[in-house]
């Protein structure tokens, strides 16, 4: 196996809590993760937070819509009694806000809390924009509850959510979910939007070997057999 100390790889996934799309895609990345060694990096890109979010009564036949086709292109469960909800704001900055904070308490857990918060909101009618609600469902992570509620409250966390949303501008990403792969100074898209598992895989194998011939038995899990 060639050494891979001098191979820069790394995996962007761009997406958001209350994205349906990637919530469809969660599947998905988390076999990507599972599949190759490359290390992937999540950041959430904002989709509408703070003085970007709606009220549901504007949204709601739109995200019916969305929900019926992610649920039919992917499988995941959706609960379309969470649309009954009335006076509320289709607010996405304090998921945002979470992400990052379990990603700078945890970095391993980021992407499965990402899908806990998915999974809580569109499955199991979780309003995840409310801070307190995330005391629960940080159970079963390695972090506090209460210091984790308390970090979702902090400027610094603010701040630091919103330096994800400037990297998904400087990234160009202006849809979710958006994985892509940074080879030293090149970035590649793997895919904008859904895609099923066979197609970004294959992208993200034929890139490797295609660039890196001599390290791929190291990482792809699929050539060696291990991971």
């Amino acid at each position: 196996m060639a050494n891979q100390e001098n191979i820069s790889l790394e995996l962007v996934y761009v997406g958001d809590p209350m994205c349906s799309w990637c919530w469809g895609f969660a599947p998905v990345v988390e076999k990507i993760d599972d599949s190759f060694t490359i290390p992937l990096r999540t950041i959430v890109g904002g989709l509408r937070p703070g003085d970007q979010a709606e009220p549901i009564d504007r949204m709601r036949p739109m995200l019916a819509h969305h929900w019926g086709q992610v649920a039919a292109a992917s499988g995941q469960p959706f609960d379309l009694g969470g649309l009954d909800r009335t006076d509320w704001m289709y607010d996405t900055l304090v998921p945002d806000i979470a992400v990052v904070t379990m990603r700078s308490m945890a970095p391993v857990e980021t992407l499965r809390f990402l899908a806990t918060l998915q999974r809580a909101f569109y499955a199991e009618r979780i309003d995840i924009t409310d801070p307190d609600a995330h005391a629960s469902l940080v159970s079963g992570f390695p972090v506090d509850p209460v210091a984790f509620v308390e970090a979702i409250r902090s400027p610094e966390m603010l701040a630091a959510t919103e330096k994800d949303f400037l990297e998904a501008q400087w990234l160009g990403v202006t849809g979710f979910p958006t994985l892509l792969m940074r080879d030293g100074a090149t970035t590649v898209p793997l895919s904008l939007g859904y895609a099923p598992f066979e197609r970004v895989a294959e992208r993200i194998t034929n890139l490797i070997e295609k660039n890196h011939p001599d390290a791929a038995a190291g990482l792809i899990c699929e050539i060696d057999g291990v991971c």
